[in-house]
């Protein structure tokens, strides 16, 4: 099945799996093989039923009914599957992403529902984080709009509450290799480092006091000092990852133009997945995003408060 579903743009895909059916036996071959499993208990042998879509369990302890869509961001959801695969290949292609409004342009469906899809594929690009290693440069950005160009009511309300409506990101980039931006929230620079940089890395930052004392824990660590216009000194420099926040920035700018601290980890996720993949080809993004698409996340928490 999946070789005469090879495909190398968005219409050959639209053209390919513009059948229901033919959606359905495409995500079962990339989630499962040959080898279907239950998502409920992980036994191996469950068995189709008639209407040709669901599985029942043949585990004697589990018994439950599912399809391939049960355990992944498809789950319970009114659209199309068709709608799912193009949506999917729209927004991993897209280099600066794709707001919500275009996209339910695009296929067909309101704002509130390409908002939601957009953030469900956000979901299964946030994977796991393998620790960078050998030359790491890290930084900092500020995320979020000027007092100044809010309106009166709201400017008032930041400065009562005396809160700064910027948020911290850091980015962290290994020379010739993958990146990352984590929401640093109220961790300290060295925790969101520790996190995601293997301690045999030498790391390359400005001179913020945040990363002092960062060669005792690291192979080595080198500090550029841009107070007194010291941008470069030998292979101390941090102009990489200051790329790739200018990247970053025009994602939100020129595409998303206001992103919520509350959601800003999701499109940190988006950008860091798409910088990493940006040497492969769209078709093989999108692939590589498919095969990973176990996730859950229900509307009702994606605009809660908490």
């Amino acid at each position: 099945m999946t070789q005469l579903l090879e495909f190398k743009n968005l219409q050959e895909l639209m053209t390919k799996l513009g059948d229901e059916q033919v959606c359905r036996a495409y995500m079962e071959q990339m989630r499962w093989g040959n080898e279907p499993f239950c998502p409920h208990c992980n036994s191996t042998k469950p068995y189709k039923l008639k209407d040709g879509k669901s599985y029942r369990c043949s585990s004697r302890k589990c018994k439950k009914d599912f399809t391939v869509t049960v355990g992944t961001i498809f789950e319970n959801s009114k659209v199309k599957l068709s709608t799912w695969l193009a949506a999917i290949y729209i927004l991993t292609g897209h280099k600066k992403g794709i707001s919500s409004l275009q996209l339910s342009r695009f296929l067909g469906v309101t704002q509130k529902t390409a908002w939601f899809i957009n953030h469900r594929v956000r979901l299964i690009m946030d994977l796991p984080p393998e620790p960078l290693d050998d030359v790491v440069e890290i930084d900092e950005t500020y995320v979020g709009g000027k007092l100044a160009n809010m309106s009166r009511g709201r400017r008032k309300k930041w400065q009562e509450a005396n809160k700064d409506n910027k948020t911290a990101v850091m980015g962290l980039l290994q020379r010739d290799g993958k990146a990352k931006l984590e929401v640093i929230g109220n961790r300290t620079f060295k925790e969101v480092i520790r996190g995601n940089v293997h301690p045999t890395a030498t790391i390359y930052t400005d001179a913020h006091s945040g990363y002092e004392l960062l060669s005792h824990e690291y192979a080595g660590h080198e500090a550029v000092n841009h107070s007194i216009q010291e941008y470069r000194r030998g292979l101390a420099y941090t102009n990489s990852i200051e790329g790739f926040f200018s990247l970053f920035k025009r994602t939100i700018h020129g595409t998303y133009h206001y992103i919520s601290p509350k959601h800003l980890h999701r499109y940190c996720a988006e950008t860091t997945f798409r910088f990493n993949s940006r040497q492969i080809k769209d078709a093989d993004r999108f692939k590589a995003t498919i095969s990973n698409v176990e996730g859950r996340l229900k509307y009702k928490n994606l605009i809660s408060k908490a």
